[in-house]
């Protein structure tokens, strides 16, 4: 049976679950609470029902020690009228001698058989149930000059048991109404709770029919699940752009690597048809296949660099070097490559700065970005690379004054193979590879990476290092 029940619970829709759990712990609390309020409260009044009948048997004592020193003789049965005075209703006062006799009875809708007579040497006071009747009875010795024996005061708790019992049924009736309000508005609450949940769930499943373009709905709540759909949002825009940037990867990809492919195909479809005879024919196609296949090997290097950079993110324990000398031999090693163009440094500013960067991989990114501004130049062979220190990082730019990039294609220049104007620039060596291992080694040590251009005017790209609050 327990088995069954916990696997019904289980089975329950969240809601569900969420109202008879509000409503459990709800009915938990409210009857923990009323219980021990209604213990307090009965246990008050039966503390002040004590204090009633110890205070009526106090007058009694009083009374009857003031009329044993005020006379040589005092009949008992005279006291009635001052008992009956003193008394309330639905109690009993027993006057017994010495010998346990009944000297006098006196009762207000109370039966005196109830309460069989008992003479006693020391104070008692306690209840007792006779049939349906609570009573309280309260006994205690009485000695004067004139007599000694026992007073008895009984008091019949009818009322205190009425009160008693439907002040449990008020707590039980408020209780129930307490547990049923709380279910309806853990219900009501539960519903408010899940719509949001049912949104994510209603677009989790258009995203698996329709694709990555849906997207759930703005929620107001600005709670948790309101940053929960926002994530998600954000996620699948992330989602929706990788896809995006992988599907135009394998085009570009294989577009790339379509034209060597080709060419190679055609220049060994000529060779074997007159390459075997034509020396001229021969050596040309030769030429070309080397050219392709070495365009061939320098995408794969580059595809594997870019790979490898993606995939092992940096370490914490690199080791701080000098940058200026760094930057000043790799525009020193491109002034020899390219001894037509005039390379501008300033770059004082970094002196003696320092950043945990490794040498090759600072190397490898400036080679890249001077190369791109080489290749890019028109007639104005000038490049400018300038390099300040702020207050919290590092940033080295490179100008060119070349052809610029049209504003249309600068968010996708760091994209895999993106090339500007493919057709126009197919003459120019390069795979469209480079800028984006530049930026992946510098997201590597979280750095930022930018380009700003202007077509017929000149590229300018920055890049910025934090400084390390411990590298002086």
């Amino acid at each position: 049976m327990r088995e069954r029940l916990t696997f019904f619970v289980r089975r329950l829709p969240i809601k569900w679950k969420l109202m008879l759990g509000a409503a459990a712990l709800i009915f938990l609390l409210f009857s923990t609470y009323n219980y021990a309020q209604y213990l307090v409260l009965k246990q008050w009044m039966m503390n002040q029902e004590k204090d009633k009948i110890q205070v009526n048997m106090a007058q009694l004592q009083d009374y009857f020690q003031e009329k044993s020193n005020r006379t040589d003789a005092f009949p008992i049965a005279d006291s009635r009228l001052y008992i009956e005075k003193l008394m309330g209703k639905n109690q009993l006062v027993r006057i017994l001698g010495k010998e346990g006799e009944i000297l006098l009875t006196v009762t207000n809708h109370f039966d005196e058989s109830w309460i069989p007579p008992k003479s006693v040497s020391v104070s008692e006071l306690f209840d007792i149930t006779h049939l349906e009747d609570h009573i309280l009875v309260y006994r205690s010795p009485i000695v004067t000059a004139q007599m000694v024996g026992t007073i008895e005061v009984a008091s019949n708790l009818e009322t205190f048991d009425h009160f008693s019992q439907t002040l449990l049924w008020v707590m039980l009736i408020g209780g129930v109404l307490a547990v049923f309000i709380s279910g309806i508005s853990g219900l009501a609450l539960a519903r408010q709770f899940m719509r949001p949940i049912r949104r994510l769930a209603s677009t989790i499943r258009s995203v698996k029919e329709k694709g990555l373009t849906a997207r759930v709905s703005k929620i107001e709540n600005g709670d948790e699940l309101s940053n929960l759909a926002q994530l998600f949002n954000e996620l699948m825009n992330q989602l929706e752009t990788s896809f995006l940037q992988q599907k135009q990867f394998v085009e570009d990809a294989s577009h790339e690597l379509r034209t060597p492919i080709t060419i190679l195909e055609g220049h060994l479809s000529l060779l074997h048809r007159w390459g075997k005879s034509e020396p001229d024919v021969l050596d040309e196609s030769l030429q070309a296949s080397l050219q392709e296949v070495r365009r061939l090997k320098g995408i794969v290097q580059e595809l594997i660099t870019l790979t490898r950079v993606e995939s092992n993110p940096l370490t914490e324990n690199v080791e701080p070097v000098e940058i200026e000398p760094i930057i000043h031999e790799t525009a020193k090693r491109c002034e020899v490559l390219h001894p037509d163009f005039e390379f501008i440094e300033s770059t004082q500013s970094l002196k003696d700065v320092k950043l945990s960067i490794s040498p090759l991989h600072l190397e490898q990114i400036m080679l890249i970005i001077l190369d791109n501004a080489v290749k890019y130049s028109a007639n104005n062979k000038r490049i400018e690379i300038e390099a300040v220190r702020l207050r919290n990082d590092v940033q080295v730019s490179v100008k060119d004054h070349g052809i610029g990039i049209p504003g249309a294609d600068l968010p996708y220049v760091f994209d895999r193979f993106y090339r500007v104007n493919k057709a126009r620039n197919r003459e120019i060596a390069g795979t469209g590879l480079g800028l984006s291992i530049a930026k992946q080694f510098v997201h590597n040590y979280r750095g930022v990476m930018t380009i700003a251009s202007e077509e017929n005017s000149g590229t300018k790209v920055t890049i910025s290092f934090p400084i390390h609050p411990n590298i002086e």
